[in-house]
């Protein structure tokens, strides 16, 4: 039987011995009866499958026609619907059911409940902060890379090999920070891809970079603790830093990355760590120059921070010329190195890597046990594969090549419709492109430009949310890589029409 039919069998039983109990009448009226009533108290929801006739007639011991005419009075009194090859449906979707309502009443009165603690709160008041639209549009959602050339048959055929093959003692607990063997292989891609050299134990397997931010900052932030970010910057590195009560202290850029200046006057606030994305600033693009990485470094060292590298686009960012990352120009271990699979295959794997100070690691992988424990070990198999393979490289120098080719389309189209946008003049090392407005806008004209666009099926997000404290720029951030050209030229021009 199947399992819903199960479910649905064991509240159609119930409620029809508690009608039986009661006046006795025809049998099939107390089965429309006890039915009815698991459908208005929502115990069975709107859309559930109802068990097929013969079943549900043996599970009770009734003869199939009384089943049948019981269902024939739900239909006409369109509580039930039938579908051809679907069976019986539940058809009904009013409003939530008196228990819950009542619940929600009582809701209201928040001096019946504990309060929620300050952190809770804290990151209650910044959720506004993350960039997180609740669509499907691709077009032109920044951070996604081409995710319709991922070689979904070969993630296939390496998850159904892991399957195949999983042993029972397998399918037990892992360890918190990872796998043995991804660690492994990821210490190895790292070498040949970015010459960092780490120890497989010092990688810390995550969902992506969201839950690296947020188990450093549960590990070092206390409240009203100093911490460096670049401005403008990505929202999220914002929002989980604000919510963990830090005091974050906006550095402006120059032509070099994070001003060195600046951060040299801000000395007295003993940060305790500088966030920067040196390969590709989010979301302005500057690339951080060997001398000011090693002007950051010495800083850091003079001031005893941390420095977070999150280096979420390295290989697009580094196609052409490579500069060495901080962390491997770092001689006292005082970097935390970010990497992320979300950007480069695509969001829905959730996969992203740290390298963390030897003194830390105890520390993050206690709060990992504490929370979200581990990523499953069955996409980190898959992943290992994938990597082991050398999947990973062919798929990221296809990535590279189409989401070249998609800038170019998308940089040629929207000069030709936008007369009162520009887009700003860098080559191609990102996923997406920053539109400036020709003339001096509000943020306010600038959420109505958002508005309208995403009403058209079109998601863009914003330049002057990336700032800390006053927006000194406004326009949109928009990505190209994800949409493939026919249907890119199209919405630009869209775009073009709405802008």
């Amino acid at each position: 039987m199947n399992t819903n039919h199960n479910f649905a069998v064991h509240r159609i039983k119930n409620k029809f011995h508690q009608q039986k109990e009661g006046v006795v009448t025809n049998k099939y009226i107390l089965l429309y009866q006890a039915i009815k009533q698991c459908i208005v108290t929502v115990e069975l929801p709107n859309d559930w499958v109802l068990p097929p006739t013969r079943i549900l007639a043996d599970e009770l011991g009734l003869s199939r026609t009384t089943v049948i005419k019981t269902y024939e009075l739900l239909q006409l009194e369109k509580l039930i619907k039938a579908k051809m090859g679907s069976g019986n449906t539940v058809n009904y979707a009013k409003s939530t059911p008196k228990a819950i309502k009542n619940i929600s009443e009582q809701l209201r009165d928040k001096h019946l409940y504990p309060k929620i603690s300050q952190k809770g709160n804290s990151y209650l008041q910044n959720i506004n902060l993350i960039n997180r639209l609740p669509n499907n549009n691709l077009a032109f959602r920044p951070g996604l890379p081409p995710i319709d050339v991922f070689p979904v048959n070969q993630w296939k055929k390496l998850l159904n090999t892991y399957w195949r093959h999983i042993k029972s003692s397998g399918l037990n607990y892992s360890q918190s920070t990872g796998i043995r063997e991804l660690k492994n292989s990821i210490s190895n891609y790292l070498n040949i891809s970015r010459n960092i050299k780490c120890q497989p134990d010092r990688i810390v397997i995550v969902s992506g970079s969201l839950q690296s931010l947020y188990l450093i900052a549960n590990t070092l932030i206390d409240k009203d603790d100093a911490v460096v970010v670049e401005n403008p910057l990505f929202p999220n590195v914002h929002s989980v830093f604000k919510s963990s009560q830090a005091n974050l202290i906006p550095i402006d850029l120059d032509a070099e990355g994070i001003d060195i200046n600046q951060l040299r006057a801000i000395e007295n606030e003993q940060p305790k760590i500088v966030h920067v994305t040196p390969s590709n600033q989010y979301p302005m693009g500057t690339r951080m120059s060997l001398k000011r990485r090693q002007e950051l470094l010495q800083w850091a060292s003079n001031n005893k921070s941390l420095i977070i590298e999150n280096d979420y686009e390295h290989e697009i960012a580094n196609t052409t010329e490579s500069i060495p990352t901080l962390y491997s120009l770092d001689n006292e271990d005082r970097t935390i190195y970010m990497g992320t699979f979300n950007r480069l295959l695509h969001p829905s794997i959730r996969l992203g890597y740290m390298l963390v100070p030897e003194y830390l690691i105890e520390a993050v992988e206690a709060l990992q046990e504490h929370s979200h424990r581990f990523v499953s070990p069955s996409i980190q198999v898959v992943m290992n594969q994938f990597i082991e393979k050398n999947y990973l490289y062919q798929h990221l120098k296809n990535c590279i090549e189409v989401a070249n080719e998609r800038h170019d389309i998308f940089v040629s189209e929207f000069e030709k419709v936008s007369r009162n946008m520009y887009l700003q003049e860098k080559p191609f090392s990102s996923f997406h492109l920053i539109a400036h407005f020709k003339s001096s806008a509000s943020i306010d004209h600038e959420k109505e430009v958002i508005k309208q666009l995403n009403q058209n099926e079109i998601t863009t997000f914003s330049l002057s949310k990336c700032y800390v404290g006053e927006a000194k720029q406004q326009g949109l951030i928009l990505g190209f890589s994800s949409v493939r050209p026919s249907i890119l030229k199209r919405k630009v021009a869209k775009m073009g029409t709405i802008i």
